[in-house]
């Protein structure tokens, strides 16, 4: 099992790019499901959870071959036929994004067998909207011993409406609705970026969508997808992470490969703290900082609205921020616990239910923690990267499912990270 031995207390300096979104990447690998014909894509970063989707690919019989380009992987993947309609358990306990495979499979080939996801360290996300939207359209849905059976003879176009804004629920019936005959609605539809993304690739396959990006998408069904081409859009959260740590360690960072308008909440609240942050390019951004920041609070919300998976990164920034700052988490009801490993370090956060409360400025230092998400590993590193003396970080393993090899991208702008294997 990796750690992470970070030596902080340097600014960075230079610039670092960002890969591709894995969470724009997965759902577009689903989607190649619903043609024989290939379909190809690029900018797919190198990350632990899409070998997790590629051998659960694998074990539904699809074929996938990777070569590596300058940014990211070009992914081709082909699903002739189907192998095996099951979806096990040892592998979407992974990766809950499995259950992504859901609605292809049972719009194109009429069964599915996928494993029920569970819980999750950052708090329950059941896929019952997935199952309520698939019934809905048509399908048979039966739950038993752990699995979710999922059978149709053809899916049939509906009006639904998400009692609660779901992303991998939205693209799951997005998906499966290409296949459905007749028009299908989806109302109080998730608009974020990589929602708008699988559109823009089920459009290149022959699919008819409107309104991806807002909270309502029309979709109207095709007998038949075809392969396309299709390169994934920047991982905004990379993004909104190397700009904090340009502004916890004062630094000064030029981020490319990035999209300025997937960002909007994010630089709007960084600014608010302190942090300049400026478009230096159609695709690039700047982040500075003189280590002079200010506490500003914060609440979560769905897009556009500042995103969950930022929390954890701007909890740590805010811990080097004078004054107090309120950090309310909307989404899920169990995302704090790198709160506890930053106070290890030094930081002085209390945690009420879904409000912490983050005084600083307090100075941090090195401490061995635990990493138990991916967003809360990203967080110690930022901490540690700001921290006196050394920071041991374990179960890194956790960060590498999201992020590309971070300590060799922060390395290249002067940080000091050490990989170390069991």
């Amino acid at each position: 099992m990796d750690k992470f031995l970070i030596e902080g207390g340097k600014p960075l300096e230079g610039r670092v790019a960002a890969s591709g979104a894995k969470n724009a990447a997965l759902p577009a690998m689903a989607a190649a499901l619903l043609t024989e014909d290939p379909v190809i894509l690029r900018n797919v970063p190198r990350v632990r959870d899409i070998g997790t989707l590629r051998s659960l690919l694998d074990e539904l019989g699809v074929d996938s071959s990777v070569t590596h380009e300058e940014h990211g992987n070009r992914l081709e993947i082909q699903a002739r036929k189907l192998l095996n309609p099951v979806a096990p358990y040892e592998l979407v306990k992974q990766m809950r994004a499995s259950v992504l495979v859901l609605g292809p499979l049972v719009a194109r080939f009429g069964h599915v067998r996928v494993s029920l996801p569970g819980g999750c360290a950052i708090g329950a996300r059941p896929i019952n909207l997935h199952l309520k939207g698939l019934e809905a359209l048509g399908a048979t849905i039966k739950i038993e011993h752990g699995y979710v059976d999922a059978r149709s003879d053809g899916l049939r176009g509906a009006t639904l409406y998400f009692d609660a804004i779901t992303v991998t629920g939205t693209e799951n019936l997005m998906m499966a609705a290409t296949l459905a005959s007749g028009e299908t609605l989806l109302q109080n539809a998730a608009r974020e970026p990589e929602v708008e993304d699988l559109a823009d690739l089920l459009k290149a396959m022959g699919a008819t969508i409107d309104g991806a990006g807002t909270d309502t998408i029309r979709i109207r069904g095709v007998t038949r997808m075809h392969g396309a081409e299709h390169t994934i859009v920047p991982d905004r959260i990379e993004v909104g992470t190397f700009l904090v740590a340009a502004a916890i360690t004062g630094g000064h960072l030029i981020v490319e490969q990035a999209e300025p308008a997937h960002l909007t909440a994010v630089i709007a609240k960084l600014a608010e703290a302190g942090v300049k942050v400026r478009t230096q390019a159609p695709r690039a951004l700047e982040a500075e900082s003189s280590g002079k920041l200010c506490a500003a609070d914060m609440t979560t919300h769905e897009y556009p609205g500042f995103a969950t998976d930022m929390q954890a990164q701007y909890m740590a920034l805010m811990t080097q921020a004078e004054g107090s700052a309120v950090i309310t988490e909307a989404i899920f009801e169990n995302r704090y616990l790198h709160a506890p490993e930053l106070l290890r370090m030094g930081a002085d956060i209390t945690v009420n239910g879904r409000r912490a409360v983050v005084r600083g400025k307090t100075p941090l230092s090195g401490a061995k923690v635990q990493a138990s998400d991916l967003r809360a590993s990203a967080s110690l590193v930022l901490a540690g990267l700001a921290a006196e003396g050394e920071t041991l970080i374990d179960r890194v393993y956790h960060i590498d499912r999201g992020y590309e090899r971070i300590e060799e991208k922060l390395n290249k702008v002067g940080a000091r990270i050490r990989r170390i294997s069991d």
